[in-house]
C-alpha cells in the first residue's frame, strides 16, 4: 500500500519526459540543471518528478537526454541511493544522491553543488542546459561556468512545453478549481462576527487540506464598508469582524495533483454598498474585456495594454502589477498578461484573470480560471456566482 497522493499518471509523466527528450536531442544538450526549494513558485521540479520541493530545502534535479533522473536533495552527509523502480515518489529517478545543506547556513551552499558536479563529470557530460537558471543558486552556477565554459538557457522552451496542458492536466485544473469553489462556499456558511479574518483563512486552509490539497495560500482581510478590504497574508489577520463588514478573500491552493487555480470573491456581513456593488462590477466587466481578446496567438503585450486603455476610459486605474497570468504547477507561471512578457497564448493554457483596482476606499477585485481555445476561451472553470455575496446575521 502506497503513502503516496498524486493525481498525475505515469502516462503523464511519460508524456512530459518524451517532449523533453525529444527537444533536448535535437538541440544536441545532455542535461538540465534546475532547482528548487519551495512548492508555490517552484513548480518546475514537480512538473518534472511530481514532487515538490518544499520548507526551503533545496531540491536538485538533473534531467538527462539518455536515462533515468538524478536528484539531489535534503539527506544524509553523502547519501547515496538508488531507489526502488515501484517507490513512487521516485518516478523516472535513477539516482538519489543527499547532502544536509541550508540556505542559512552559509558554509554548506557548496555540498550540493560539489554532488552535482560530480555527477554531471563521471558521466562525461558536454553541453549543459540549465533551466530559469536566476532560481539556481549563485555558487552553483557559477561553478558550472567553471566546469563547463558555457551554459545554455533552456526556460524559454521548457516553460512553453510547461504552459501548454494536455488532457489530463487540463482535467486536473478543473478539479481544482471545483474544489476551491466548494471551500468557498463553506466559507460562506463559517464566516459570522466575532471571528477574526485568521480564523476565516484558517477554516478555509482546514477544508483545502481536507479535500486534498497539500500547499497554498489564503489571502484575504476584513473592513468596513467605506475602508478597502484588501488581500493581506496570516501576519495581518488579526481583525475581528462585525456586522456590516465585508471581506476579500483569494483561496489559491492546489489539488492533491499539485496543480493551481485561484478564485476571489468579496463577502459583506449584511447589504453591500452602491459603492462596492459598482466597484465589483467594474471589474467583472474588465474580467469579460480581458476574455474577449484572449485565443491562441494572441500577444499578451497586446492584451495588456488594451487592458489598461479599457480601464482609462472608464475611468479607472491602469495595471501596475499583473493582473493575469498563466498557472499550473505553479501559482503564476507564464504566460504573464503585461507588456513585458515574449510567449504568445497557445491552445491548452489555462489562466487566472483577476483584474482590480483600489482607490483607498474600496477594493475591487474579481478572479477565475479560464483555458485558451483556437478562437477563444473555454467556460469558466469556477463555478461560483460572480457576484458579492450578502450574509445577513
Amino acid at each position: 500500500m502506497t503513502r503516496f497522493r498524486s493525481g498525475i499518471s505515469d502516462q503523464e509523466l511519460s508524456r512530459r519526459w518524451s517532449l523533453v527528450r525529444q527537444w533536448m536531442r535535437e538541440a544536441d544538450i545532455d542535461v538540465l540543471v534546475m532547482q528548487g526549494a519551495q512548492d508555490w513558485l517552484g513548480g518546475m521540479v514537480r512538473w518534472f518528478t511530481d514532487f515538490p520541493a518544499t520548507a526551503g530545502y533545496p531540491r536538485t534535479v538533473l534531467f538527462f537526454a539518455e536515462g533515468p533522473m538524478t536528484l539531489v536533495e535534503m539527506g544524509p552527509f553523502n547519501g547515496n541511493r538508488v531507489p526502488p523502480i515501484d517507490e513512487p515518489t521516485y518516478r523516472g529517478v535513477g539516482r538519489v544522491l543527499t547532502m544536509p545543506s541550508f540556505s542559512s547556513a552559509h558554509f554548506t551552499h557548496g555540498y550540493d553543488r560539489d554532488r552535482v558536479l560530480d555527477e554531471l563529470t563521471q558521466r562525461g557530460l558536454k553541453r549543459v542546459g540549465v533551466v530559469n537558471p536566476g532560481a539556481l543558486p549563485h555558487v552553483l552556477m557559477q561553478s558550472l561556468l567553471e566546469r563547463f565554459g558555457s551554459l545554455v538557457d533552456t526556460t524559454d522552451v521548457i516553460d512553453t512545453f510547461k504552459a501548454v496542458k494536455s488532457e489530463e492536466e487540463l482535467g486536473r485544473l478543473r478539479e481544482v478549481a471545483h474544489l476551491q469553489d466548494d471551500i468557498f462556499a463553506q466559507v460562506l456558511d463559517f464566516i459570522r462576527p466575532g471571528l477574526k479574518d485568521i480564523d476565516v483563512a484558517n477554516f478555509a486552509q482546514a477544508e483545502a487540506h481536507r479535500r486534498g490539497s497539500d500547499q497554498g495560500i489564503l489571502l484575504g482581510v476584513s473592513a468596513q464598508l467605506g475602508s478597502s478590504a484588501r488581500f493581506g497574508g496570516r501576519a495581518v489577520q488579526g481583525r475581528e469582524l462585525h456586522a456590516g463588514d465585508h471581506l476579500t478573500l483569494l483561496i489559491e491552493v492546489n489539488g492533491a495533483c499539485g496543480m493551481y487555480t485561484e478564485i476571489a470573491r468579496t463577502i459583506v456581513l449584511g447589504t453591500a454598498s452602491d459603492k462596492l456593488l459598482q466597484a465589483f462590477d467594474n471589474v467583472r466587466r474588465a474580467q469579460d474585456h480581458t476574455l474577449s481578446l484572449i485565443r491562441a496567438g494572441a500577444l499578451p503585450a497586446d492584451i495588456a495594454q488594451a487592458h489598461d486603455a479599457w480601464m482609462q476610459a472608464e475611468g479607472l486605474p491602469v495595471e501596475t502589477r499583473l493582473y493575469a497570468h498563466g498557472q499550473g504547477q505553479d501559482l503564476v507561471e507564464r504566460p504573464l498578461i503585461r507588456h513585458d512578457e515574449t510567449m504568445p497564448l497557445a491552445a491548452g493554457m489555462c489562466l487566472a484573470v483577476h483584474p482590480s483596482y483600489d482607490d483607498g476606499s474600496v477594493f475591487a477585485v474579481i478572479c477565475d480560471n479560464y483555458i485558451v481555445e483556437a478562437n477563444g476561451v473555454s467556460e469558466c472553470l469556477h463555478r461560483t456566482e460572480k457576484k458579492i455575496f450578502e450574509k445577513y446575521v
